[in-house]
């Protein structure tokens, strides 16, 4: 065998053995965020669990409907009182233990509880069409949070 046959060989061999059948980006999240927000806007739903650090509050936000708009906005109603919030699904920053890198955003100024137990960068546990289960690790005590949305039929 001549030197540019081994050459060529060898060159061919090394372009197979670098190409790969994956050529998404393993940090590219954005079909995973796009169903989350798909399924989140999907219908109205209400809190079935909000435990913050062990003890369950979930009563503060009784009889709440909770609605994620496309522009963005959250509106929480109880047929009485109305607050607007924020909400988004993001790339999650890299120091904030989650395993697949993705936070649920919620921001409320008003009330009190709203905004001190619900206003925080989830991370995602488990989402299904009817059930988005979140958690959040505080950077103080370091309590868990735990909060569970389920849609209305």
């Amino acid at each position: 065998m001549r030197i540019e046959q081994i050459i060529t060989i060898l060159l061919f061999s090394l372009a197979i053995v670098s190409c790969s059948n994956d050529d998404t980006n393993p940090n590219d999240n954005s079909m995973e965020i796009k169903e989350i927000k798909t399924i989140a806007q999907s219908s109205s739903w209400k809190i079935t669990s909000f435990i913050d650090s062990g003890v369950d509050e979930t009563n503060h936000f009784t009889g709440y409907t909770f609605t994620f708009n496309s522009d963005g906005t959250l509106e929480a109603t109880n047929g009485i009182n109305t607050y607007m919030g924020t909400w988004s699904v993001t790339n999650g920053s890299s120091n904030d233990n989650s395993s697949d890198d993705i936070d649920f955003n919620i921001f409320f100024s008003s009330p009190a509880n709203f905004k001190d137990d619900l206003s925080e960068d989830w991370d995602i546990v488990s989402k299904s069409s009817t059930k988005i289960e979140l958690m959040h690790i505080s950077g103080g005590n370091g309590g868990t949070d735990t909060l569970t949305f389920e849609k209305i039929s």
